[in-house]
């Protein structure tokens, strides 16, 4: 008899340690919010080449994290800030093709949120400045009768990794993010 309620109090306990989830810390997340934003596939940039028009344009970031410029070829700017990606620019096109090149970068179209779960509209959309989970929720027309509405399940590239982690409707979403609703269970 022993035996047997041992068994049984050892399968329930593996059986609900599965449903227990993972925790993840949010602080990585935290500290992503105020860091400089970081160029990624998807965004689109609008570079300045003062004194050189031709040079001047908009320019999507490809897959790769690359855009490619007219006599500087693809430059690799993934996981770069602005400020970064403005004097890397500078370099190549001072390498040979200018003298003293001044370059502005900026961000004319972030890259899109994602959206998935008991939601209305579950896919992508375009990111806008001051986004919550709560207007991401919004903009994908709302829960589902099903849908959760206490928490999301964000997953963020830190470090170049995927980190999954519950947060409140008030946390702020950056471009890129992808945001599950999960299914509430009553």
């Amino acid at each position: 008899m022993r035996r047997t309620l041992t068994a049984i109090g050892l399968a329930l306990t593996v059986l609900t340690s599965g449903c227990a989830g993972q925790n993840y810390p949010t602080d990585l997340f935290r500290a992503q919010a105020n860091a400089p934003y970081q160029l990624g596939s998807g965004d689109r940039l609008r570079i300045i080449v003062f004194g050189q028009d031709a040079l001047s344009n908009s320019y999507s970031v490809s897959g790769a994290g690359a855009v490619s410029l007219p006599l500087a070829g693809d430059v690799r700017v993934g996981g770069l800030t602005t400020t970064q990606a403005e004097r890397l620019i500078e370099t190549r096109l001072r390498a040979g093709f200018l003298r003293e090149p001044h370059v502005s970068v900026e961000v004319e179209a972030f890259r899109p949120f994602f959206i998935l779960g008991e939601v209305t509209l579950p896919g992508q959309y375009p990111f806008v400045n001051g986004m919550t989970a709560q207007k991401a929720i919004a903009i994908a027309g709302g829960y589902t009768p099903r849908g959760f509405q206490g928490s999301v399940d964000v997953t963020r590239s830190v470090n170049g990794a995927p980190v999954t982690g519950t947060v409140p409707l008030t946390f702020p979403i950056r471009p890129g993010d992808t945001l599950t609703v999960e299914e509430r269970f009553f």
